[in-house]
């Protein structure tokens, strides 16, 4: 029920599943098996895959900590979006990209959940797309140390909260891995 006149497809959005992200991620194993498993169904159902790739001091282009985890390979026809900010709307072309495929509603999933996550979740939901965040296939480092709860505590929340969000003409919710069926509404 996206409020986005004439796009009626769904794209899987894979936000920063980078070498150097990734390496310290909570559950890094199952969650990218997770995120493995989305990509796979995305594909099979003809489900289009936009991936974004972070660049910043952390990670500079074209060097192996901003280069995607090697269990994940975008397809030469799978757009790539680069981005410099939390929100992957921000600053770069993605809403081009969806718009030109009739994307109106997102299954996200990636890293960092407290950052990028949570940023372009709201971007989407605020820009009038149908968002749905896969609940067991996003995760953070641990920034505890930092007075952060821990992470494991940082993906509950998200996820407690993201199942409530509303507004007008639009639908955001959770579901898992197991749950997602490309081709399905967004659970309202």
């Amino acid at each position: 029920m996206t409020t986005l006149i004439g796009r009626p497809k769904t794209a899987l959005l894979v936000i920063d599943v980078q070498n150097g992200v990734m390496s310290s991620a909570h559950d890094r194993a199952p969650v990218l098996a997770n995120i493995v498993a989305l990509v796979d169904k995305a594909r099979a159902a003809g489900t289009e895959v936009v991936w974004v790739q972070h660049t910043s001091e952390e990670l500079p282009r074209d060097s192996e900590p901003w280069a995607y985890v090697p269990e994940l390979v975008r397809r030469d026809s799978e757009p790539l979006v680069h981005k410099e900010y939390g929100d992957s709307f921000e600053a770069t072309d993605l809403e081009a990209v969806l718009a030109e495929r009739g994307v109106g509603s997102l299954v996200v999933a990636g890293a960092q959940t407290d950052a990028c996550i949570r940023s372009t979740l709201h971007g989407a939901f605020t820009r009038g797309y149908d968002t749905a965040l896969v609940s067991d296939a996003h995760t953070t480092e641990d920034l505890s140390a930092y007075g952060a709860p821990p992470p494991g505590q940082v993906i509950a929340h998200t996820n407690m909260y993201w199942q409530y969000q509303t507004a007008p003409g639009r639908t955001a919710g959770t579901m898992t891995t197991e749950e997602v069926e490309f081709g399905v509404t967004v659970p309202a």
